[in-house]
């Protein structure tokens, strides 16, 4: 298992009135991820339905590679202005691809 790609969802719910903030700032997280080494896949969806509902989809080569994005300055920065735009703690889930 250990040549499996790590994969990982990453889901924020914005306060009502803070969709567009919040969206700014994951936005903001886009680039400067997709440079990382280690990352082969870093996606960020809105759910049409409930546009308060952010999703991040991402795919790395090695839990090495998203713990050096855990601790990377862009992240922290980012997680450091989720209060008051968020309504919960964000909920990330790792999973492994089985087919």
């Amino acid at each position: 298992m250990s040549n499996q790609t790590l994969r990982v969802v990453a889901r924020l719910i914005a306060l009502p009135d803070k969709v567009e903030e919040l969206k700014a700032l994951l936005l903001g997280l886009i680039e400067p991820t997709r440079q990382e080494v280690g990352v082969t896949k870093y996606e960020l969806l809105q759910n049409q339905s409930d546009p308060t509902d952010f999703t991040f989809v991402e795919e790395w080569t090695s839990l090495e590679a998203l713990d050096t994005h855990l601790n990377s300055p862009h992240l922290l920065g980012a997680v450091a202005k989720l209060e008051g735009l968020v309504a919960a703690a964000p909920d990330i889930r790792h999973y492994h691809l089985l087919a």
